[in-house]
């Protein structure tokens, strides 16, 4: 029912069901892993009015215990879901909540993660909270970076313009037209609109 991915690496699809809802995939050398994919192979959708919660769990540094904490949630309607779990590898409890795989023991191995997906019901998945540092940045969070830097930049270029009645001669100064600079950001700003990857170009 259930895939999970890892960049560089063959696709897993061998999940191990632990109880009637709750599928685990083992993630061997998490340490090297940044980020996971995690998605519905569309051989069986979900129940009606279900979900799948999806956890990340890696063994306590100190003690050996597993320490789960709530990445997201994929859906019939978003069947498809990628985390970022490098920050969550440091060995810190916190944000790490009550969850469903209860006494499922951690893996026998210090550098073996494990992924969870638990099939709960879509009133309860909307209640949770899943960990921040699991958010992948999106593409409106990446035009919304761009746009910023771009007005700050304007902002701080046009806080050093003066007319030409006050300008001092410096034969060591190169001068652009502020206007010069406002026409490059609205054809940045244009061009992001239109194709956010154009600049990879």
């Amino acid at each position: 029912m259930f895939g999970c991915l890892v960049a560089g690496r063959l696709v897993q699809t061998d999940a191990v069901q632990v109880a009637s809802d709750k599928f685990v995939f083992n993630l061997p050398d998490y340490e090297a892993v940044n980020h996971v994919v995690v998605f519905m192979l569309g051989t069986v959708p979900f129940p009606p009015g279900t979900g799948g919660a999806v956890y990340f769990s890696f063994p306590d540094p100190v003690n050996g215990a597993a320490v789960w904490q709530l990445l997201g949630f994929i859906t019939n309607d978003k069947p498809s879901a990628i985390f970022k779990i490098s920050g969550l590898k440091a060995g810190a409890t916190a944000g790490a909540g009550p969850h469903p795989f209860g006494s499922l023991a951690a893996s026998s191995s210090a550098s073996v993660a494990q992924v969870g997906v638990s099939v709960e019901p879509l009133e309860q998945l909307a209640q949770q909270i899943p960990v921040s540092s699991a958010a992948v940045s999106t593409v409106d969070s990446f035009l919304q970076f761009t746009q910023k830097m771009l007005e700050n930049f304007y902002n701080f270029a046009s806080s050093f313009a003066v007319t030409q009645e006050r300008m001092t001669p410096n034969p060591t100064e190169t001068f652009i037209p502020s206007s010069c600079v406002l026409r490059w950001y609205e054809s940045f700003q244009r061009r992001m609109a239109q194709n956010p990857n154009f600049w990879k170009n």
